[in-house]
């Protein structure tokens, strides 16, 4: 991924996002608690795309807090800095990204518009916040000012439920708004992560939108899935979310796949070896492995990393005949150590499970009636009596 000037003459890239020229039309999906520096780190060393970190308040950015400052730090090697920002109020809105611009803290910022968890969409948040159309603008034609030459982009879902979709406007919105692309969950809020993606949201857009690129999120678990996604609905990329849960290799894959490679891409294993895409336990054990030793590195806190990666246990051996003895054991460890003499005690020849490892991963959930303001619904037009929650919306650091 470069960043170009204006009059760069060099062939076209697969994905250009204002000056971002991607290689690969591939995005990795904010994700709370997930995308931090040490995952996105061993996303890149798999493959190519774009990187978006956690969701950052931007109340909190702009007050700098101690966490929300940690954050939005990037390793040396992150070439292309990218930051998703959440926020309900223009003007801090606008003054986070000011800030990222000014002290030169990102080469891309993303808002936040499609957080279904309810302690968001109860304040007026997230995949709520669109249907308060005037807000929605006001807050992405003050950050796109803001931005200035730095790539301003939205994700957002379809709506708050099927009764209540905001996407085709919303998207017009940010299109007249001047944002650089636009990224489409293809699923309400009420639907959170249940049932199937409606792909035919994300044509819609596409066909709606003309000037900017359109990506599609949504139940793209393999770069099959990612390929079908692009060839159903003419979207210009994709966007990965719990796809790549325990599975940072996706992204050699995706890469592959759109670049139309015959063979596979190389495994970054200590003695280089190159192999296929479907990993072997062994193969498994060394990416687990090498996303602790950075997490101990990003929290520089081996108790904290330890703790942390325990989360990642089911995602990375779903499939794998690993017992029931030692996953309890590796999601209680408490250092490397422990880890290695854990790890050890696998057979790291078992080969790739095949279908018992592929498929949905991570949070589905049910369907569920959206957490609200009170009268949220009742208008499209910012009520007085709502400006209380929405003050209340930004007080925490991340959404989900």
């Amino acid at each position: 991924m470069t960043i170009l000037a204006a009059a760069d003459t060099r062939s076209a890239p697969a994905l250009r996002i204002g000056r971002l020229a991607l290689d690969v039309p591939v995005v990795l999906a904010p994700m709370a608690g997930i995308t931090n520096t040490a995952f996105r780190r061993l996303c890149r060393e798999y493959g190519a795309g774009l990187y978006v970190s956690e969701m950052i308040t931007s109340r909190a950015l702009v007050e700098r807090t101690a966490e929300s400052m940690r954050l939005i730090r990037h390793h040396e090697s992150e070439t292309t800095r990218s930051i998703q920002l959440y926020g309900v109020d223009p003007n801090t809105v606008a003054e986070a990204v000011t800030m990222l611009v000014a002290e030169d803290r990102a080469d891309h910022i993303d808002l936040n518009f499609g957080c279904p968890v309810p302690k968001v969409t109860r304040k007026g948040g997230g995949a709520a916040l669109p249907w308060k159309l005037g807000l929605f603008r006001e807050i992405v034609e003050r950050a796109v000012k803001a931005a200035g030459d730095v790539p301003l982009t939205i994700k957002m879902r379809k709506g708050i439920d099927s009764d209540h979709l905001t996407y085709l406007e919303a998207g017009r919105a940010a299109e007249g708004a001047g944002v650089a692309s636009i990224a489409l969950h293809a699923r309400t809020a009420a639907e959170f992560y249940s049932g199937t993606a409606d792909w035919s949201a994300i044509e819609k857009l596409k066909n709606t939108i003309s000037s900017v690129p359109v990506l599609g999120n949504g139940d793209i678990w393999s770069a099959a899935d990612a390929l079908r996604m692009v060839d159903e609905t003419g979207c210009d990329g994709v966007v990965v979310g719990r796809g790549c849960l325990g599975r940072p290799w996706l992204f050699g894959d995706l890469a592959a796949a759109f670049r139309g490679a015959q063979s596979a891409s190389s495994w970054p294993t200590e003695n280089s070896a190159v192999t296929t895409l479907e990993p072997s336990l062994g193969e498994v054990v060394h990416a687990f492995r090498r996303h602790a030793e950075l997490l101990v590195e990003f929290f520089e806190d081996e108790d904290r990393a330890c703790r942390d990666i325990r989360k990642h246990v089911a995602w990375y051996f779903k499939g794998y005949a690993v017992g029931g003895e030692l996953r309890a054991g590796l999601a209680t460890v408490h250092d490397l150590a422990e880890l290695d003499e854990l790890l050890s005690q696998l057979d790291w020849t078992q080969p790739y499970p095949g279908a018992d490892a592929e498929g949905q991963r991570g949070r589905a959930g049910t369907p569920k009636n959206p957490s609200l303001p009170y009268g949220w619904l009742d208008s499209r037009e910012l009520q007085e009596t709502h400006r209380v929650a929405l003050a209340e919306a930004e007080l925490s650091t991340s959404g989900g």
